[in-house]
């Protein structure tokens, strides 16, 4: 049976630092996508109200566990929290099915 763990991470953004975010945030993609179990990530921002939502895909609960607890990310995550978002909510959910067009 066909199977993974999508992270849902959804979000709003303080009018902070942008480009630190930008950074950490392209840091972040790079170190996930190093990370053995990684499947997939999609990320998209409204300008306008800078709400956001970013999806990571992992092949496993173990995977996105272990990814939650890189060193580099707990720090990523500190500063999130204190600098970068004004709110934020994470949905962990298993994936059987997945569709494509074309």
């Amino acid at each position: 049976m066909f199977c993974m763990i999508a992270v849902i991470f959804s979000s709003t953004r303080t009018p902070e630092d942008d480009a630190g975010y930008a950074a950490m945030a392209e840091r972040m993609d790079d170190l996930a996508r190093a990370q053995d179990g990684f499947v997939a990530v999609e990320s998209v921002r409204d300008p306008a109200t800078r709400r956001g939502i970013t999806v990571s895909y992992w092949r496993d609960e173990a995977s996105a566990r272990a990814w939650r607890q890189v060193a580099e990310h707990l720090q990523a995550q500190t500063q999130g929290r204190e600098r970068w978002y004004s709110e934020y909510s994470v949905t962990v959910a298993e994936v059987s099915r997945t569709h494509r067009f074309p």
